[in-house]
């Protein structure tokens, strides 16, 4: 693990979906009179509640949370307006003598954020995206693999949006964002890792209490006001295969099988982005990270 001297201390709290990383959060920030920093790519949308797994007023017992609900999910969030957004939400924690817990599966906003990597400034190229718009995700994510291969395992290949900017991206400079050397932060890396089979079963465990809890019909209020299936389709995992559902272009049954499959495919992708991170203690239990953590904050 490095230790970065004179710098503001920060902890990031990462891992697969279901894996228990808001738990996690909340458990921590309530030890350490913290707050939390949300670091996931579609939970920064007004609305999309069930669907994300964002955790209610209850379930935040009293903690802070910064960059939930913060735009319209007819809007575009880039990976650029989390890290100015996420920067200044830290600013804010500091200022009141706390520690940011920053918790989230997008690892790349995390890693932005931390300055673990540096997003290329690559302008949109509109001509470009005029002649790949036009091609199939199929295609896309082809020419994804022979243009940043890195890039293409941890990319949701059935999004189009995110492929085109992938290429847009691999075209204009021949590769991914790189690790830096020095990070913005001195920060305590904490992964959760409950392993496969358990994983697994956390995941259809969620998956059948969403339905419960109503997703669908969130899915249908978001539609009737305004939120179009394509721009669903965009959203990605529960909300591209509600659209779907909904359109009638899948049955029932061909929806809950193909969005687990979906979502357990996305927790590998997770897996594989966080295994690049040699800094992150992966940890079994709350009282380890919060061990580490106070280990962490009394240096």
């Amino acid at each position: 693990m490095r230790y970065i001297m004179g710098k503001s201390k920060l902890i990031a709290i990462v891992g697969p979906t279901a894996s228990g990383k808001s738990s996690l959060g909340i458990y921590l920030a309530q030890k350490l009179k913290s707050e939390v920093i949300s670091a996931d790519s579609r939970q920064v949308y007004k609305g999309l509640d069930i669907g994300t797994g964002k955790v209610t007023k209850k379930e935040m017992a009293g903690v802070p949370h910064h960059l939930l609900d913060v735009v319209s999910p007819k809007k575009q969030f880039t990976v650029d307006d989390f890290t100015k957004s996420a920067s200044a939400a830290a600013g804010l924690i500091y200022q009141s003598t706390r520690i940011p817990i920053v918790v989230g599966g997008t690892g790349l906003y995390i890693d932005m954020l931390t300055g673990r990597m540096n997003y290329p400034d690559v302008p949109p190229n509109e001509a470009l995206r005029a002649k790949l718009e036009k091609k199939t995700t199929v295609q896309l994510f082809a020419m994804l693999q022979k243009a940043d291969p890195a890039r293409a395992t941890t990319i949701d290949r059935h999004n189009p949006r995110r492929l085109v900017r992938a290429l847009e991206v691999a075209y204009a400079i021949g590769k991914s964002p790189a690790p830096v050397s020095e990070l913005k932060y001195d920060v305590l890396w904490l992964g959760i890792n409950l392993g496969a089979q358990k994983l697994k079963a956390n995941i259809h465990k969620r998956l059948l209490s969403r339905m419960k809890a109503g997703m669908l019909a969130e899915a249908k209020r978001l539609h009737r006001y305004g939120l179009s299936y394509k721009r669903m389709e965009e959203l990605g995992l529960e909300y591209r295969y509600m659209a779907r559902l909904l359109q009638g272009k899948i049955t029932h049954e061909e929806f809950m099988a193909e969005l687990e499959h979906a979502i357990n495919d996305y927790a590998k992708r997770q897996a594989t982005w966080f295994k690049r991170n040699k800094d992150i203690q992966w940890v079994g239990s709350k009282t380890e990270a919060l061990r580490l953590a106070k280990a962490f904050l009394s240096r």
